[in-house]
């Protein structure tokens, strides 16, 4: 069972390095015209395939929406059943069958010329080989490119295996390709993915700071019981010093601890005599893995946030990132 299943992923793995060697190859020019009739569409990636290949259609969709593109996948049999309605005048059809011939498919055919849809298609056909005619599929492409497979990983050589492989590869192959020409950047990653740990990972420091009344502010000559009273109040461990709501320093619970051990007249002094001076601060729309990475190494439970004109937004803390479960 062992030697079954490595050589499973031996035979996958190869065909996805015959894969990238024919996108770097003879498939290069046909790979980057697709990309581009992806890029110039003006409406969404209208993705389809049956069985098998629906189900990598599915998540090619997916992909290509996740990272900027607006795709969705129709099922072919449904769509002659009304579900046409999805795909409209300015969508660009990407149409997978490991064959070439899947009926359901060659059906959607008309209708993808009579709206003028671009038409890319992903089939098993040996399109740089001389020796094999091109399926009705490929034939019918505005762009067609080659996933085919010199032998399936299924013992019987039936199931689709590597050839799957190599179909979702390609299509990630695609999305990526995309995301980069359209200058895809982690922040619009950000905005695609609010919920679930990703979303929290990729979650601004804004959303999660106290900001307004919440945050703890007092003058350079306020004295420090009412310093202390201010800390004690807002409960965050920390008061900003500020002049016109610009950030003159801070002061911490720890800071006061060690002032207390050092000095007896601590009572007596003001917040600018007690403050630490230029402190660390995070702008509010870094992402909150940035403030955790930043307090982290700083031992730090508190980053004061900070616009770009200087002013005092809020203030970020330990306690609020680990609630949200980001690490």
């Amino acid at each position: 069972m062992k030697s079954i299943g490595s050589n499973v992923v031996r035979i996958e793995a190869q065909a996805l390095r015959d894969l990238a060697d024919r996108i770097d190859g003879p498939m290069a020019q046909d790979f980057e015209r697709a990309v581009e009739c992806l890029h110039s569409c003006g409406g969404r990636v209208v993705v389809t395939g049956m069985g098998k290949s629906g189900i990598i259609a599915r998540k090619i969709a997916a992909t290509l929406s996740s990272t900027g593109t607006p795709a969705l996948y129709l099922h072919p049999a449904e769509a002659v059943h009304g579900d046409l309605g999805m795909l409209v005048k300015g969508d660009v059809a990407l149409a997978l069958s490991s064959s070439g011939e899947t009926e359901e498919i060659l059906q959607l055919l008309a209708t993808i010329r009579r709206i003028g849809s671009k038409l890319i298609t992903i089939t098993g056909d040996k399109l740089y080989s001389n020796s094999q005619k091109r399926s009705t599929l490929a034939q019918a492409a505005d762009v067609a490119l080659d996933c085919s497979v010199a032998q399936e990983a299924c013992s019987m050589g039936l199931a689709p295996t590597a050839s799957t492989t190599a179909m979702l590869a390609l299509g990630d192959a695609l999305a990526v390709a995309l995301a980069e020409k359209r200058g895809f950047k982690e922040e619009d990653f950000a905005d695609l993915h609010p919920g679930g740990k990703l979303g929290k990972k990729l979650a601004r420091v804004a959303q999660l700071m106290h900001s307004g009344d919440a945050v703890p502010r007092v003058a350079r000559g306020t004295g420090m019981p009412d310093v202390i009273y201010e800390m004690s109040r807002k409960g965050l461990g920390i008061t900003t010093v500020v002049e016109n709501n610009k950030l003159l320093g801070v002061i911490s619970d720890g800071d006061l601890r060690r002032l207390l051990g050092q000095r007896k007249d601590v009572m007596s002094l003001t917040a600018g005599e007690c403050m630490t001076a230029n402190p660390k601060t995070i702008l509010p729309d870094e992402f909150a893995m940035t403030a955790l990475n930043i307090m982290e190494q700083k031992k730090i439970t508190s980053l004061v946030v900070v616009g770009k004109s200087g002013d005092v937004e809020g203030v970020i803390h330990l306690h609020e990132l680990w609630r949200t479960q980001m690490v």
